[in-house]
């Protein structure tokens, strides 16, 4: 996208696209009918693409979301792991001293 900009090509939004395939449409629609045809038929097979191009865009862009969603619980999901696994080793080393004293006094 950087090498499109240095060469002077600007970025073209929907609203941009719409207009040009539509005044592309009527450009066409001057022509003979053998190649208006074809170009016609070409036109609406660029529009269908970008339609598709924008739904796959679209659902990337929701998984993406999705997989955000899923680290972040993940990550919440280690820290209390964690915290939890901190907590019964600091348990287990309380216990430990303790359990020392009690089996010298069994034998």
């Amino acid at each position: 996208m950087v090498e499109a900009q240095k060469q002077g090509t600007k970025k073209m939004d929907e609203a941009t696209f719409q207009s040009k395939l539509a005044e592309l449409m009527g450009e066409i629609s001057t022509l003979p009918k053998a190649e208006r045809d074809k170009l016609a038929n070409l036109a609406a097979q660029t529009q269908q693409r970008h339609q598709k191009l924008r739904k796959t865009v679209s659902d990337l862009q929701e998984s993406l979301d999705y997989l955000r969603v899923a680290i972040k619980y993940l990550v919440f999901d280690l820290e209390a792991t964690r915290r939890e696994n901190r907590y019964l080793r600091d348990m287990l080393e309380q216990d430990q001293p303790g359990d020392a004293g009690n089996d010298a006094e069994e034998v």
